[in-house]
């Protein structure tokens, strides 16, 4: 994949793909890749949250000096 994803845009994606497995309209075949594709989509997000909680603590570190 060489487009860049977004928070936003990740958790869409992860949505589709839980919403599919959960309505079982995801053979087996499948399966397999969209679980790893949901396992990259699942760290980007927490790589985001992460640096996100890191840039406010920053600012409101900035703030209270």
């Amino acid at each position: 994949m060489t487009k860049k994803v977004n928070y936003k845009s990740a958790i869409e994606e992860l949505e589709e793909i839980l919403h599919s497995i959960e309505n079982e309209s995801i053979d087996v075949d499948e399966l397999s890749e969209k679980v790893k594709r949901a396992s990259l989509l699942l760290k980007l997000c927490d790589d985001k949250l992460k640096l996100t909680e890191q840039e406010v603590e920053k600012i409101l570190e900035g703030i209270n000096s």
